[in-house]
């Protein structure tokens, strides 16, 4: 107690020190010293005692002294009213003031004599005084002079790179419900910035007078308040940059609770915000910080850190509750979007906050990566098991392409976009499992990784499970259509992209290979009836002495078997041009010359008769016409009354 009423007592008689030594008015003092510290509000008694109430008495005027000199420029600037800005109103007075203030820090710095004991005490009150007013004004310069984000110019320096995908409006749908068309999908990955992106966070003539007024408050070791006045004013525009960026501050429990088509465009939202976040707002954030503080690379670390980590943190939240959240294959790309974004910006996130007081910042953001990493492989590792488990029962009319065979096909060439990333996750959970899983024997040797086995795999599944679904068809040339379908869209959605590159050549001719099986047995299956109705096994006889009877029955067998086949195949789907033309082909081929031949040496025997045409109802001709509508998908009518002639 004694300490502190002696170190008031010193106060006080400083204060009145500087009262007798310039030349102002009682009240311009009594308002600036009580205004100032609380321990000064008995000065009025200090004033009034003196010489009758008259502060200005028997002054002598010291304008030469440096001391007072500097005082009373400071003092000038208190007197006033708190409003008043400085470098605002009077910005050749601020050079004034800094040089004022450069004055009483001197004296400061340099007093150690005894003698010199009383003038350090006024200055450093002069001081404290000047702090007090730096810190409005450096709040207020910061504030004025901070620049807009201009989140246009931003996107439109980000070069976006589009792959096709399936689905009329845009979206991934959810695996259960793939059976929607999906035909059409766009999805955007994550754009880069280009290199040289920068912007201005603070006007730079502004910087220039922040430097200046930061500069002194370090030097009067008002650092703390230095940093805590640029933290609050730039954690707050940090906030508002990436409210202007679409991001939003949400709970975990409330990511999780958001509806997919919603919280994929946070998704989205999230990656572009990454990285302007990271390598536009906190890479210049970080800049400024280090021009400003750049005598002291403590206060730069500690003054970006308490800046910048809040809005980092509020990115990770989101992207924990992602990864976190439920599963389900719509996500996936996006998952890898995020764990992408996260995985490149990460050295720069070491670089900004390396220091101690950074660590658990770059701690946190490992995890998150970590985590979007394992949400990743578990989303692919649950759409594997869905494929090979999806056990639909309706079979698809006409014989066309399944929707799973489209669902899937378009994911996974999707996903060999994120191959690199895919596979140097999948290799991290192999030396964590310990299971390879390896199943290569048809991969090229060049093409061996984790994730060209685990396509191989995956893709083996959904033939499998397409050679379930053909078994529904009970017409067993309708079941090698379809298999004719979609195994060719297989084919075709490997070749026209990377996955040719990943499953290689001799992948494709085997499945080439397969079609032409299928092909062959269809015509066994679809035709064998028809020409069978065109051998002259038990037609009685020879050419010249074939039984009208027999004959009659073959043509009118004949007939009843095409009309049927054309009837139910002219409704088949084969949606591939050149499948359907060559389909068309193989059957002309087998049925055209054996149908003309027939009709060269039986013909005869029933065209001089009554109602021929009852019989002979078709030119080859007419077949020829007939077998260029199948496979259409539009069920066809023969005009059974035509009848040309032969």
């Amino acid at each position: 107690m004694a300490a502190t009423i002696e170190e008031e007592d010193k106060v006080m008689a400083t204060a009145k020190k500087i009262v007798e030594s310039l030349n102002t008015s009682k009240e311009d003092m009594i308002m600036i010293f009580s205004r100032f510290d609380n321990r000064l509000s008995n000065i009025t008694s200090l004033i009034s005692g003196a010489d009758g109430g008259d502060c200005n008495k028997g002054v002598v005027d010291d304008d030469d002294d440096p001391l007072v000199a500097a005082e009373k420029v400071i003092l000038r600037w208190e007197s006033e009213p708190e409003s008043s800005r400085l470098w605002e109103e009077s910005p050749n007075e601020a050079a004034e003031y800094l040089a004022a203030v450069d004055e009483l820090l001197k004296l400061t710095e340099d007093s150690s004599d005894e003698d010199d004991i009383e003038d350090r005490d006024r200055a450093e009150i002069a001081i404290q005084l000047a702090m007090s007013r730096l810190e409005d004004e450096f709040r207020h310069i910061l504030i004025r002079n901070t620049v807009p984000l201009d989140a246009d110019r931003l996107y439109g320096s980000i070069r976006r790179v589009s792959l096709s995908f399936a689905s009329h409006d845009g979206e991934i749908e959810d695996f259960e419900s793939f059976g929607e068309e999906i035909e059409g999908y766009c999805h955007e990955r994550g754009a880069s910035l280009g290199d040289d992106l920068c912007v201005d966070l603070v006007h730079p003539d502004a910087v220039v007078e922040l430097k200046e007024i930061a500069d002194r408050m370090i030097r009067a070791k008002y650092e703390k308040e230095c940093c805590q006045v640029y933290s609050s004013v730039r954690r707050d525009v940090i906030d508002e940059c990436l409210s202007i960026l679409g991001v939003e501050k949400l709970s975990i429990e409330e990511v999780q609770r958001i509806e997919w088509r919603s919280l994929d465009d946070k998704m989205k939202k999230w990656v572009q915000s990454v990285k302007v976040g990271v390598r536009v707002l906190l890479v210049g954030e970080k800049r400024l910080c280090d021009h400003l503080f750049e005598d002291s690379e403590l206060i730069q670390e500690v003054c970006f850190v308490e800046t910048a980590k809040g809005c980092v943190m509020q990115l990770l939240n989101f992207g924990e509750a992602v990864a976190i959240g439920r599963r389900s294959s719509e996500k996936l790309f996006r998952i890898l979007d995020m764990y992408d974004v996260l995985a490149n910006v990460f050295p720069d996130l070491e670089e900004l906050f390396g220091g101690e007081s950074g660590k658990a910042v770059c701690s946190e953001a490992r995890g998150v990566m970590d985590r979007l990493g394992l949400a990743a492989i578990g989303t692919f590792v649950e759409f594997e098991n869905a494929v090979q488990g999806e056990a639909s029962r309706k079979p698809i009319q006409g014989g066309d392409i399944h929707p799973l065979t489209r669902y899937v096909m378009n994911y996974v060439k999707l996903l060999v976009d994120y191959s690199d990333s895919l596979n140097a996750l999948l290799e991290n959970s192999v030396d964590e499992s310990g299971d390879s899983q390896r199943d290569d024997g048809d991969l090229p040797a060049e093409c061996k990784s984790l994730f060209a086995q685990r396509l191989l795999s995956l893709i083996k599944s959904l033939e499998s499970n397409l050679e379930e679904k053909s078994r529904m068809y009970e017409d067993g040339a309708m079941q090698y259509v379809f298999l004719m379908n979609n195994i060719l869209y297989i084919v075709q959605k490997v070749k026209d992209s990377e996955l040719g590159k990943l499953l290689g050549d001799q992948w494709v001719r085997k499945r080439r290979g397969q079609i032409r099986q299928y092909s062959t047995s269809y015509l066994r299956a679809s035709w064998t009836k028809v020409l069978s109705c065109l051998k002259d096994e038990g037609i009685g006889g020879s050419t010249s002495n074939a039984s009208k009877v027999a004959l009659k029955e073959r043509f009118k067998n004949f007939n009843a078997c095409f009309e049927e086949i054309y009837r139910i195949q002219t409704a088949w789907k084969v949606p591939d041009a050149q499948l359907r033309e060559e389909l068309r082909i193989s059957i002309s081929e087998k049925v055209i010359p054996a149908y003309r031949s027939f009709m060269g040496r039986f013909g005869n025997h029933l065209e001089s008769g009554r109602h021929a045409g009852k019989y002979i109802k078709y030119t080859p001709d007419d077949l020829e016409n007939y077998l260029s509508d199948l496979f259409e998908g539009t069920p066809g009518v023969l005009n059974l009354t035509r009848r040309k002639s032969t």
